[in-house]
């Protein structure tokens, strides 16, 4: 009887351990890099349509670049621009289209564009996933911000992602 009280005793211990570690952590979906792969053919899919090529950034839902592709005969600014735009677009949980409308009506969003890191140009599109963001799409080089916002958005949605919560 002694070893089962003794059993019994570490198995409480490690179901209370357990259950309060399991209160600290955060349960979360993330782009994978097969998903940023596909997310990249579907954007180059979309531009070809328009008979653009395009620079593409995908990250996952920490801000992670899982892809950074420098499209063909496209300035080099456009993949650190696509990037940004993916950024931009994670950590406002906001496509950057959208955003760069924002700014242009509020006074205050207007300092958005102070940020270092924030690029308040279309292209840039939040990725959500049963109501987790999962990452970020990032599209330049399009030509211009309508173009890149349409291709950024299309690329998600044809993959059954959507743009917002």
């Amino acid at each position: 009887m002694n070893n089962t009280i003794k059993i019994l005793s570490i198995a409480l211990v490690l179901l209370c351990t357990y259950s309060a570690s399991a209160q600290l952590t955060v349960t979360y979906s993330d782009l994978n890099q097969e998903g940023a792969l596909e997310l990249a053919k579907q954007a180059n899919i979309e531009a070809q349509k328009m008979n653009k090529k395009i620079s593409v950034a995908v990250l996952n839902a920490s801000g992670v670049t899982l892809l950074l592709l420098k499209g063909d005969n496209v300035g080099p600014h456009n993949t650190e621009a696509s990037r940004r735009k993916a950024y931009t677009s994670l950590s406002t949980k906001t496509a950057s289209f959208q955003l760069m409308k924002n700014a242009e009506e509020s006074k205050d969003a207007k300092n958005l564009n102070t940020l270092p890191e924030l690029l308040l140009l279309g292209g840039g599109a939040p990725i959500w996933k049963d109501g987790n963001l999962v990452g970020s799409i990032g599209i330049s080089g399009g030509g211009g911000s309508e173009n890149d916002n349409n291709i950024a958005v299309k690329a998600v949605q044809n993959l059954g992602f959507k743009i917002s919560q």
